[in-house]
């Protein structure tokens, strides 16, 4: 498992759905740490676009379809929990998914 990467995961009330792993490679290869933390991916009705808190992954990341991972809610899961890799989010929509949780969370990234 490594940051980036993702897997499915059988969430309680959304069910087994794709997440993306964004702890640290650190942290998600030290098998002395139980949990990681992880973005919720859900399927997309074709003819919508994204809302305010989503970004968009497709077959380039290893998905099956166009699918939208939800960047405003982090997720603290068992490694234990995740299994069937799906792939690895592409470097262009790593650095739309980090800007989108700075936008969404209002996370200060200059000092006034």
């Amino acid at each position: 498992m490594r940051q980036w990467d993702i897997f499915m995961f059988p969430f309680s009330k959304e069910r087994r759905h794709p997440a993306v792993v964004i702890s640290n490679d650190e942290t998600c290869q030290n098998p002395d740490i139980e949990e990681v933390n992880a973005l919720l991916c859900t399927s997309a009705r074709v003819n919508r676009g994204p809302k305010m808190t989503e970004e968009v992954l497709d077959e380039a990341d290893g998905l099956d379809w166009k699918t939208m991972v939800r960047c405003d809610k982090i997720y603290l899961l068992p490694k234990s929990g995740f299994d069937d890799r799906k792939g690895n989010v592409t470097g262009e929509r790593r650095y739309m998914i980090a800007r989108k949780m700075i936008e969404v969370l209002r996370l200060p990234i200059y000092r006034k």
